[in-house]
């Protein structure tokens, strides 16, 4: 059986600290709580008593209970009063030799079955454990933050823990409601290992210029259904605890560059802007410590252009030069497959007359139902009236040839992701509509750039990148080349905001920047499975739970299809050139054998059986 932990010992009480004494007094634990100072000890508890209140007031916690829960907690200075304690978790800063005295003087002060914890996210757990004379009874215990309000907590064991030290923690999990991955001791475990590497890519896209922190934010959001930005989740962890972690991760994982601090960060740490907690980070807040986020001189006007992205771009450009939108008024959508049917739907829908010009009567008549079969179901789910589905249908003429596209405002290609075909496509648009049309490629993969110079008017092409399902997803990725006017990107961007998207606006490289986030990630994980470290299930819900991410990265992969991965993959590597980035030999070898995903029944898991 499990041992029974009567009493617990927290070493450190900043806001992770604090917040794993909630948890286990909340759950009947006695706790200890230990900091170096009288005014440390005394911030630890405001710390505490703040997030109960909080919790109070929301109605999710009651008073009684709050205040059983402060009783649970004795406040120490110094780590003499833990030596009764079954258990001791370490939350200081992330300094090894800082980890390793505290772990030295728990070993002098603890009694001799107490279990030694820390909750470090990114140091060794061995490297911690030999401090002491007991290294079998040192485990990791990473909780994540919030720790009361977030479900995940990494186990981290070294070659030398004991089995039963992870069967009692294990069992202490599952008592505090927790779900628990057991992990080896490897750099970053699983979370920070996929996270990091990600948010690194992200302040990199900052630091180039490539797209502006708002839409960066904006386009990791809405595009993936994150919980929050990168650039925001970095002010929100703080940039000198991302840096020691990144900088750690880079030294003990192999030296992947995905994890080799961008030069920014050291700078804006050495600046003194830390994020939330300074008051200033990437963006800035109110106050130190406050989530408020207020303008600076970064923050861009109503009427502001988001930067040019890439380094020639912007310079030819000028920057942020503002541009004044054309009007559009009759918007022509070419191709028949699901996405340039979603897109008619939403021009449509937004009052804009639409020419869609299909190859044929017989895929006109099948774009047409099922426009026809999306609008019915939103008037079937209350989100419109039989009305406006009637005006909208209204609005949309049926074509089977190009020549109808003469007097439209707008040109948007959503035909196959060949660029031969897209080339072909926009040098017969260049001869048949007006001048000043602007012409766009809803593209995800190829450069914006090759479809342009097929025209003979490059200022007017842009990428409109629409997620799929057009008429749900809330962004569109306004893809700027080098060659793209001001005046077209804002027509642009004009368009998404009538139609009640957010556009980004990012430079035409490979992946933009969604794709070019999201798929390192998803490779990340391949790479972390094909490791053996650890299984499919537990990486899901380390990135779910720990993360927030509403779907893990095998389940995201399996409904994206392998072999769409892959390919955009291959794309960013060839672009970027970056070890880091090549495809992981097991995506590459389950698409060699066919298993795509959900379309094929397979891929990371048997979909058949469900």
């Amino acid at each position: 059986m499990a041992r029974e932990f009567t009493s617990v010992g927290v070493v450190g009480l900043g806001t992770m600290g604090a917040g794993i004494v909630e948890v286990f007094a909340r759950n009947g634990i006695d706790v200890v709580a230990v900091e170096i100072s009288d005014a440390a000890l005394e911030r630890g508890r405001v710390t505490l008593t703040g997030s109960t209140d909080r919790a109070v007031a929301k109605g999710k916690l009651a008073a009684a209970d709050r205040d059983a829960l402060l009783s649970r907690v004795t406040f120490q200075v110094g780590l003499d009063a833990l030596h009764s304690v079954d258990l001791v978790i370490e939350a200081v800063p992330e300094h090894l030799d800082l980890k390793q005295r505290i772990f030295a003087e728990l070993d002098r002060v603890c009694k001799p079955e107490a279990i030694l914890a820390t909750n470090t996210s990114s140091l060794s757990v061995t490297e911690i454990s030999v401090a002491t004379a007991r290294p079998n009874q040192v485990v990791g215990i990473h909780f994540f933050n919030p720790a009361p309000v977030m479900k995940l907590v990494e186990v981290v064991r070294t070659v030398v823990t004991s089995a039963d030290v992870i069967a009692d923690v294990e069992a202490l999990c599952e008592r505090l409601g927790k779900v628990d991955v057991t992990i080896s001791d490897r750099a970053g475990f699983i979370a920070n290992a996929l996270l990091f590497g990600y948010l690194n890519h992200a302040v990199s896209m900052f630091e180039s210029r490539y797209a502006t922190r708002e839409d960066i934010d904006a386009a990791m959001k809405l595009g993936c259904g994150l919980p929050m930005g990168p650039l925001a989740l970095m002010d929100l962890i703080g940039l000198d605890t991302a840096y020691e972690i990144l900088d750690t991760m880079y030294r003990r994982g192999g030296r992947d560059r995905r994890h080799a601090p961008v030069p920014l960060i050291k700078q804006m740490v050495t600046a003194g802007l830390l994020g939330r907690k300074s008051g200033r980070g990437f963006y800035t807040y109110e106050r130190p410590g406050s989530p408020v986020v207020v303008p600076d001189e970064q923050t861009p006007s109503a009427t502001e252009l988001a930067p040019v992205p890439g380094a020639q771009g912007f310079a030819a450009a000028g920057g942020t030069a503002p541009a004044n939108p054309a009007a559009v008024a009759k918007i022509g959508v070419v191709g028949s497959g699901t996405m340039a049917t979603g897109i008619i739907e939403v021009f449509a829908r937004a009052g804009y007359e639409v020419v869609s010009v299909t190859r044929g009567a017989e895929k006109s008549a099948r774009v047409f139902e099922s426009v026809k079969t999306s609008l019915n179901k939103g008037v079937v789910r209350g989100k419109l009236s039989e009305a406006d589905r009637d005006a909208a249908l209204g609005r949309i003429n049926w074509s089977a040839t190009l020549e109808h596209l003469a007097d439209v405002d707008l040109v948007v290609e959503a035909v196959v992701e060949e660029l031969s075909v897209k080339r072909a496509l926009f040098a017969s648009l260049d001869e048949i509509c007006k001048p000043g049309v602007v012409l766009a490629t809803t593209t995800s993969s190829l450069p914006v750039i090759d479809v342009a110079m097929a025209t003979q008017r490059p200022a007017d092409v842009v990428g409109l990148h629409f997620f799929n399902p057009a008429p749900v997803m809330p962004l569109v990725e306004v893809v700027r080349t080098i060659r793209t006017s001001a005046e077209t990107t804002a027509t642009a961007k004009a368009v998404c905001a009538k139609l009640g998207k957010t556009g980004v606006v990012c430079g035409d490289r490979a992946g933009f920047i969604v794709n070019a986030l999201l798929f390192p990630y998803l490779n990340d994980a391949v790479k972390m499975l094909e490791a053996s470290y650890s299984n499919a299930d537990d990486i899901d819900h380390a990135m779910k739970l720990g993360c927030g991410y509403p779907m893990g990265p095998f389940e995201l992969l399996d409904v994206v299809g392998l072999d769409v991965s892959l390919a955009i993959q291959r794309e960013l590597y060839l672009e970027l050139r970056e070890p880091g980035f090549a495809p992981a030999p097991l995506l590459e070898h389950l698409v060699t054998a066919g298993y795509l995903g959900r379309k094929t029944g397979r891929g990371f898991r048997d979909h058949t059986r469900r």
